[in-house]
């Protein structure tokens, strides 16, 4: 419970801080293109903090449930493959990152899938 929400916390401090970097210090440095790169890494950062928050709560409430903490995982890691590869990307333009992008999602889309299972397996 505990590690979701300060794993959630400080992805969510981060997101706030990579998007004012993005917005001011990357603003003349990045084209169109690549500033909405940063900003979709920036966008889902802030959502999945937001569930990993959500999954800690829900952990405190209805106990240690093994899906909701495998969630937090696949939350955490999603975030480092799918943010991390993106804000990556709009830097270095390297585009072969964009191959590690979608592990993220797969992991992100793990994670909704397991608060799912984990609510609907309440008795």
């Amino acid at each position: 419970m505990r590690g979701s929400i300060i794993s959630g916390a400080i992805h969510g401090l981060l997101a706030v801080a990579l998007g004012a970097f993005g917005a001011h210090a990357l603003k003349e440095v990045l084209d169109d293109y690549s500033a909405g790169i940063w900003d979709t890494a920036v966008q889902y950062q802030m959502f999945h903090a937001t569930a990993l928050l959500i999954i800690g709560v829900l952990i405190k409430l209805l106990g240690p449930i093994k899906q909701l903490k495998i969630a937090a995982i696949c939350m955490n890691l999603g975030i480092l493959f799918f943010s991390g590869s993106l804000f990556i990307l709009a830097i270095s333009g390297i585009s072969v990152l964009g191959a590690i992008t979608p592990i993220g999602g797969v992991l992100f889309i793990s994670g909704w899938l397991l608060i799912i299972i984990s609510i609907m397996k309440l008795k």
